[in-house]
């Protein structure tokens, strides 16, 4: 077996082998919906109601064929204050309070990812944005720009309980919404976690398992719990790990 793997590239010592392939997501051209789609999610929206949308969603949420898709890129144009062209959404997604969603065009979200809003809270997802599968994203306040590339299983948190005063249950006090924001190009590696009131900038690499406890500077690389810079991204430099 080891005799294989060295025959199938690895060359004649041990170095891992690695290949690069061209990006598929951050290329892929952004072509505009039919315009029946749009016709078909405003008709939604004049005779149902948001949890019957809603309802509508979940019953088309697990399969992968071109109808169930269709739904759910339907469902949630009739449901968001603005949804782009182009929207992938993958089987197993967890939506809540859509109506704060802010969608631009060609973005994925991939499978069994949960983004939960908040009653006029603000959830912008931009251009091109790919969000993995089973990402978690507390989007009471969240801003993703344009081409981010979002990690497996990597979460956002926007809140927090204030735990004052100590003889009430932590659960119970007061929580604190802190607004989060990753500027356009950054890339939030697999598991990551992001705590309230974080702002990645614009180009920025979070590294996989990094737990984010203060801003990261544009085009930084920060990894790591708590996260601490280890470099700056120069043209030389490689790493990523958002899109699959």
């Amino acid at each position: 077996m080891a005799d294989a793997t060295r025959s199938g590239g690895a060359g004649s010592d041990d170095t891992p082998r690695r290949v690069l392939v061209a990006a598929v997501h951050g290329r892929t051209e952004v072509t505009a919906d039919p315009t029946f789609e749009a016709e078909f999610a405003q008709d939604l929206k004049r005779h149902c109601v948001p949890e019957e949308i809603l309802s509508l969603f979940r019953r088309f949420s697990r399969g992968d064929d071109y109808i169930d898709a269709l739904m759910r890129r339907t469902c949630i144009r009739a449901l968001a204050r603005r949804c782009g062209s182009h929207l992938r959404v993958a089987p197993g997604v967890s939506i809540r309070h859509a109506e704060t969603f802010d969608i631009g065009d060609g973005v994925t979200i991939g499978e069994q990812a949960i983004i939960q809003g908040r009653i006029n809270g603000t959830c912008v997802i931009g251009d091109k944005a790919w969000i993995g599968p089973q990402c978690f994203l507390d989007a009471r306040d969240l801003v993703i720009g344009k081409n981010v590339g979002w990690g497996p299983g990597a979460r956002v948190l926007g809140s927090m309980h204030t735990g004052l005063p100590i003889d009430v249950p932590i659960i119970a006090t007061d929580l604190c919404i802190a607004a989060v924001r990753i500027d356009d190009d950054a890339d939030i590696g697999m598991g990551a976690a992001l705590l309230p009131g974080i702002t990645v900038g614009r180009g920025a690499i979070v590294g996989a398992g990094a737990v984010v406890t203060h801003d990261v500077p544009e085009y930084a690389k920060v990894a790591g719990s708590p996260a601490r810079v280890i470099g700056y991204r120069t043209d030389e430099s490689q790493g990523g790990g958002g899109e699959a």
